[in-house]
């Protein structure tokens, strides 16, 4: 099935993959390829044709729809806590570690690395602070968010938040616009205190779960236009 590609700002693209998504920056020296979605189709083949710049693959998490396409290029990227994860996966190949505070720098333009555990021990989003993007990977989202299984964890979900919510009120860092990986796009960064709130009622046991979207071992948590996937 072929790739929707969808144009998002100059030299940004948003490449949809069923229901997850991938991102393309390019830059004047170098492209970043975030995430390689199920790997149905010929990624590689995608990005070329909108550009012929080196392409830097880095994973949000080691999720198998983020990692489906990558063993389509020679190397990626992700958070080492992420690597064990992948190891196991039939997509896995060559990897490079990302650290927090890492600079991805494309010549024009260039992406903070932020580590935000909870969703997976590794999971991280990537700041533009020029534009005011956050690229956030599964953890910010109004799709459902999976919170249990493997790797799932509510504790650290929350710290990442509370750390997001001051970046994102810090004016030397801010950011407005959140490209999540899958439901509604763009998102406004205000879904940060709202998850916050959710996640925090959540474990003090102030909501009711209901039933998931799909048939899964979990409750689903509506927060208003959100929602949280926990045991």
């Amino acid at each position: 099935m072929a790739y929707e590609v969808i144009k998002i700002a100059e030299n940004t693209w948003r490449i949809e993959d069923t229901m997850v998504r991938c991102f393309l920056f390019v830059g004047t020296e170098s492209a970043l390829l975030v995430d390689s979605g199920f790997g149905n189709d010929d990624l590689a083949a995608t990005v070329a044709e909108l550009t012929n710049l080196p392409i830097m693959l880095v994973n949000t998490h080691a999720d198998g729809d983020h990692i489906g396409g990558n063993s389509q290029f020679a190397q990626s990227h992700m958070h080492p806590a992420e690597f064990a994860r992948y190891a196991a996966s039939q997509n896995a190949g060559p990897v490079a570690p990302l650290w927090d505070g890492d600079v991805i720098d494309l010549g024009d333009r260039s992406f903070i690395v932020l580590l935000i555990p909870g969703h997976t021990p590794g999971s991280i989003a990537l700041l533009d602070t020029d534009s005011g993007v956050l690229v956030g990977g599964d953890t910010l989202s109004k799709a459902a968010i999976f919170m249990f299984g493997e790797g799932r964890n509510m504790d650290a979900y929350i710290a990442s938040l509370e750390v997001l919510e001051t970046l994102r009120c810090n004016e030397a860092s801010t950011f407005d616009t959140i490209y999540p990986s899958h439901g509604e796009f763009p998102i406004s960064s205000s879904i940060i205190p709202q998850l916050l709130d959710g996640a925090r009622r959540l474990l003090a046991g102030e909501l009711v779960g209901g039933e998931p979207p799909f048939p899964i071992p979990a409750q689903f948590y509506d927060i208003g236009g959100a929602g949280l996937l926990f045991p």
